[in-house]
């Protein structure tokens, strides 16, 4: 029950796997298990491979035929909770990461029964040291990892989604297959009038890694900044947002193949269709203004 006499919002765990992170995943699954409250219903969903031998039997673990990607594959985990039972919210979490405190979801029922309004609540995602990388910070310039607030996007790994939010705006974009599918699904949400929330008190632990480690890395950042814009800014906007990504990458000085696959994944994006055309607002464009990241950065 809620301090209001409510009962507790319903918790779902989604837990992608390519099935070579065996250790790893038992690790994330008995933090799951040893969190405070009612427990949450949690599935595994093997991206083609048959998840191994999970450790508790309220896990449920879910071979899909193929690898769906990143956001079908998460897809796929929301429709597997609504068709057995439903929850009230949906927190999916990376594979090799772990909740080092125990009242991780608690801490989730509580600030979506504070904020009726709230749609989406982003995890803080620390290294082995305790520390964040400036990429896994949800605002400009990577600023204070250790403050909560407001943002207009949220991080893939660890993140937690009213499922009232989903039925409104729809699924994360299964044809993004990888890279900015949460950025795609933040800004139908904030267009709908959802509030998404950077929680620095909810931690993932998570090995430090590098974005580039992933093959279609260049390829898909390339293609899916495209498909953002195409899909959801107002058209005058949609020049100055691709032209200041592309200067970005550029100063980045990636190496000269994945620079050549970002090109590629460019103008892929560009010839090639995108999901249906739904732009935002002007109204979005300044709410994100005002949230310190205009849709252009």
């Amino acid at each position: 029950m809620t301090a209001t006499g409510a009962p507790a919002p319903t918790v779902g765990v989604v837990v992608l796997t390519m099935g070579d992170r065996e250790g790893e995943l038992r690790a994330l699954l008995d933090s799951v298990a040893s969190q405070e409250g009612p427990p949450a219903a949690v599935v595994v969903l093997g991206q083609g491979v048959k998840p191994s031998a999970l450790p508790f039997a309220s896990v449920t673990a879910v071979e899909l035929p193929e690898n769906l990607g990143i956001p079908g594959g998460r897809n796929a985990g929301v429709q597997w909770l609504r068709d057995h039972g439903g929850v009230d919210i949906v927190v999916v979490l990376d594979d090799d990461g772990l909740l080092p405190r125990t009242d991780t979801l608690q801490l989730v029922r509580e600030a979506f029964t504070e904020n009726p309004r709230l749609g989406v609540v982003g995890f803080r995602i620390v290294d082995e040291e305790g520390l964040t990388q400036r990429r896994h910070v949800p605002r400009l310039g990577g600023a204070d990892p250790a403050m909560s607030g407001p943002v207009t996007t949220f991080l893939g790994g660890a993140h937690a989604i009213r499922i009232s939010v989903i039925d409104q705006v729809g699924d994360f974009p299964a044809p993004f297959f990888y890279a900015h599918e949460e950025t795609d699904f933040a800004w139908r949400a904030l267009d709908a009038g959802w509030d998404i929330d950077y929680r620095a008190d909810l931690l993932l632990r998570h090995p430090r890694t590098a974005a580039s480690r992933h093959a279609v890395y260049y390829r898909n950042t390339g293609r899916n900044r495209v498909w953002l814009a195409r899909r959801h800014l107002p058209a005058v906007l949609v020049p100055l947002y691709l032209a200041t990504w592309a200067a970005y990458t550029l100063t980045q000085r990636p190496p000269l193949p994945g620079l050549k696959s970002w090109w590629a994944g460019f103008f892929e994006g560009i010839r090639v269709p995108c999901p249906p055309r739904q732009p935002m607002r002007w109204r979005t464009v300044w709410r994100m203004t005002r949230l310190g990241r205009p849709p252009i950065i």
